[in-house]
C-alpha cells in the first residue's frame, strides 16, 4: 500500500467536502493507487438506517442533517469515509463526543480528533468526520492521522468548543468525560440538551433554558422535586439528598440551569461548583 499517496490527496479531499453542499460525489481516482470501491454514498434522516445498522438514532438525536461518504481501495486496504453534516456545530461537537473513547487520548484536529488503529474521527464547525481502515490486523494508525490532517485543513467551520465546554473547572476534571446528552439530562425529561462532566467528587452540569423566565421555572419544579434547603450560589439554588442523585446542588444563572450530583463530602465540590457558576456569562 502507497501510504505516502494520502498526504497528496487534497483534490480528492476537497471533492468530498463539495458534497455537503451539493457538488459531485468524492473520487478515489484523483489519488494515486486508490480506486473506488462501490458506489459514493448519501443519507437523510430518512435512510441512515439502512446504513448504521439500527446506530442511526444515536446520530439523529443529536441533529443529523445528511452523511456523505465513500470507499476507497489501495491493494487489500481499503478506507472508508463518512462526512456527517449536522445542524450546527453544537451538535456536530455532541456527536462526535458520543463516539469518542475516554480511555483514548485526544488529538489536536479540528476541535477535537482521536485516533486508534483501524479507525479515526474528528470535529470541526458542522461537520463530523470519520474514517475506518481494514483488514482490521493491521496498525493504520500513521496514514489515519495523515489522512484527517490533510481534511481537517480543508473544511470549514470553528475549531473552538463549544462555550459551555470550556465553564467546567479544570480541577480534578476527567476532561475526557465532557458530554452533551441531547434529552433526558439525569434521568429528568424536561432537563433538555445539557453539558455534563465528571470530577473526582461528583457529577456537574449545564443546561441552557430558552430564557430567564423558563430558567426560573425549571427551578421551582426542581425544588418541588427534590427538596432541600436554599443555598447563597448565582441568582438562586439550593442543595438536597435524592435517593439516586445522592446529595446534589443546583443553581441557576440568567437562562442557565447548573449544579453537581453524586457529590462527595466536602470543601471540594462546593468550591468547584462555585467556580462553574462564575464562569457562565
Amino acid at each position: 500500500m502507497k501510504y505516502g499517496a494520502v498526504a497528496v490527496a487534497v483534490g480528492w479531499i476537497t471533492s468530498a467536502i463539495g458534497t455537503a453542499s451539493g457538488a459531485a460525489p468524492p473520487r478515489c481516482d484523483v489519488v494515486v493507487g486508490w480506486t473506488q470501491s462501490g458506489p459514493a454514498r448519501t443519507y437523510t434522516a430518512d435512510n441512515l438506517y439502512d446504513y448504521m445498522d439500527g446506530n442511526s438514532e444515536g446520530y439523529l438525536i443529536y441533529g443529523f442533517h445528511e452523511m456523505r461518504g465513500i470507499t476507497c481501495k489501495s491493494g487489500e486496504v481499503s478506507f472508508v469515509l463518512d462526512i456527517s453534516e449536522m445542524t450546527d456545530a453544537e451538535a456536530a461537537y455532541g456527536l462526535y463526543a458520543s463516539n469518542r473513547d475516554p480511555r483514548v487520548p485526544v488529538e489536536s484536529i479540528g476541535i477535537s480528533g482521536q485516533i486508534v488503529p483501524q479507525r479515526g474521527i474528528f470535529v470541526k464547525g458542522t461537520s463530523f468526520v470519520e474514517i475506518s481502515a481494514s483488514p482490521p490486523s493491521v496498525d493504520h494508525s500513521a496514514a489515519l492521522r495523515t489522512f484527517l490532517k490533510a481534511l481537517e485543513g480543508c473544511l470549514e467551520g470553528t475549531t473552538s468548543p463549544p462555550a459551555a465546554v470550556t465553564w467546567f473547572p479544570k480541577e480534578a476534571l476527567d476532561g475526557a468525560s465532557i458530554r452533551l446528552i441531547p434529552q433526558s439530562l439525569l434521568g429528568i425529561s424536561w432537563l433538555k440538551k445539557g453539558y455534563i462532566a465528571k470530577y473526582d467528587y461528583g457529577r456537574a452540569f449545564v443546561v441552557r433554558q430558552e430564557s430567564v423566565e423558563v430558567a426560573a421555572r425549571v427551578m421551582q419544579r426542581l425544588r418541588e422535586r427534590f427538596g432541600g434547603a436554599e443555598v447563597l450560589i448565582a441568582d438562586e439554588g439550593f442543595q438536597a439528598t435524592d435517593r439516586y442523585l445522592g446529595r446534589l446542588w443546583i443553581f441557576r444563572k440568567g437562562a442557565y440551569v447548573g449544579g453537581g450530583v453524586n457529590l462527595g463530602e466536602g470543601a471540594n465540590a462546593d468550591k468547584g461548583l462555585g467556580a462553574l457558576a462564575a464562569a457562565i456569562p
